[in-house]
């Protein structure tokens, strides 16, 4: 009480300083590794059983100048309530992120993506570990696991391996009360020279998590971050929510079709950008490919589902995830802000506004919906996850030729609306590359 009328008669008094409590500092975690182990499958060691990080990529990242490594980080972090309450101080813990980053300093461009990752399936998932628009552009990706849900599966996976990590102060904390300070030092083990990047030197460290890992940064950055020492420099919360507290930080979010329920919405400021992509889902057919070999290999199975219709859409919500990634460094670095974009639209009645064709009006639209050669919706319905695959359903033949009446204008089409989206920043130019190969294979019109 005596500490806040002090701060209260500074702030009157002309001149005087205003005092104000110092941000805890984060401090830095003792970095073990790289883990060794035997990379799954690895042709020159096939008598060889050992362990190996979870889903270790199955991208050839030495062909693209990249290598995969692990590290332990451990130390002792502070434990906070989800509305910012300090609940205790200094409770040891241990746990792992996994780095995929160039080989090399030049081929390096600066920027770290930190991903919380997710746990919603009960493990660690790399949701926004996408290796071409990655690797092509220089990024260092780190995921990070901060949460008790994975941490346990990773044990319960490969004891060897993982059987000595914890983030619960050896169950003291199981509602993940240690993942904030657990985030913010695996970000400040990314800002230390010669730590998890290996001689690589972070110019800018973006925290990065889709879905409910959204939803934990931006907890942190709304209840926790006020109290913390800054460590990352920018967060950019997919798929989830975003926070609401005006902070330094700049804030980027990118929403699916799927996430999009309401047209009431924050406003763009000069620290927070939105976008919303029709036609994209939640967790759509990119995502699900990249994954569903790792999953046999590591859990003997890639779920399957049973949704009302069929699932996955197509749509390339990592497109713009990408292309927001380059936005928000420009914005860190050199202060130029992320264009805006259209909301998506809704009816009187609440409900999303559609076309004849079934399609989401407004928004930021890919050449796959723009142009369309099939149904492709946040929308869907079923068992456990089936509400966040949105809806693949191709046009017949007959549809196809009323749309276009020759594939020289289905062609024309796709890059007239990719090279608006080029212009307009949501697009980049490798990516609108690989719309117009797909396009004039000979799988359309």
């Amino acid at each position: 009480m005596i500490a806040g009328a002090v701060t209260a008669l500074a702030a009157m008094l002309p001149g005087a300083p205003v005092l104000a409590q110092a941000p805890r500092p984060v401090p830095a975690p003792l970095v073990e590794g790289p883990v060794p182990g035997t990379p799954p499958g690895d042709p020159a060691a096939p008598e060889v059983t050992d362990t190996y990080p979870w889903l270790a990529t199955d991208a050839d990242l030495a062909s693209l100048g990249y290598v995969e490594q692990e590290f332990y980080l451990s130390g002792k972090a502070d434990a906070y309530s989800a509305t910012g309450e300090t609940l205790a101080t200094a409770v040891p813990y241990r746990t792992r992120v996994i780095v995929r980053r160039p080989l090399s300093p030049a081929r390096f461009n600066g920027t770290v993506l930190a991903e919380w990752q997710n746990v919603s399936a009960g493990y660690d998932l790399d949701a926004l570990w996408s290796v071409d628009q990655i690797t092509r552009a220089g990024y260092a990706w780190v995921g990070v696991s901060a949460q008790r849900v994975g941490v346990n599966q990773l044990r319960a996976w490969s004891p060897a391996r993982y059987g000595a990590l914890d983030v619960t102060g050896g169950g003291q904390f199981n509602a993940d009360q240690l993942s904030y300070d657990v985030f913010a030092q695996a970000g400040k083990a990314i800002r230390a020279h010669g730590g998890v990047l290996g001689g690589l030197r972070a110019r800018t460290v973006l925290a990065i998590g889709a879905s409910q890992s959204a939803g934990r940064l931006s907890v942190m950055y709304d209840a926790v971050l006020p109290q913390m020492e800054p460590v990352y420099h920018a967060y950019a919360p997919i798929v989830g929510p975003a926070p609401t507290r005006a902070g330094a930080e700049k804030v980027f979010q990118i929403m699916s079709e799927t996430d999009v329920r309401s047209p009431v919405r924050p406003a763009d400021t000069d620290r927070f950008r939105r976008w919303e992509v029709a036609g994209t889902a939640h967790s759509g057919w990119h995502g699900q490919q990249q994954r569903r070999t790792l999953l046999e290999r590591d859990l003997g199975a890639a779920p399957t589902f049973d949704c009302a219709r069929p699932p996955w859409s197509r749509a390339p919500l990592h497109h713009m995830i990408a292309a927001g990634y380059l936005h928000l460094t420009r914005w860190v670095e050199r202060g130029i802000a992320p264009p805006t974009a259209p909301p998506l639209l809704f009816n009187a009645d609440g409900t999303k506004a559609r076309d004849e064709l079934g399609l989401a009006l407004g928004g930021i639209r890919p050449s796959q919906v723009e142009v369309p050669t099939a149904l492709n919706t946040g929308d869907n319905s079923g068992e456990t996850f089936c509400v966040l695959f949105g809806t693949h359903i191709p046009f017949d033949q007959a549809q196809l030729d009323a749309l276009y009446p020759s594939r020289a204008r289905y062609v024309a089409a796709v890059k007239a609306a990719d090279a608006h989206n080029l212009k307009a920043g949501y697009l980049l130019p490798a990516d609108a590359l690989r719309n117009l190969a797909d396009a004039v294979g000979p799988s359309r019109p």
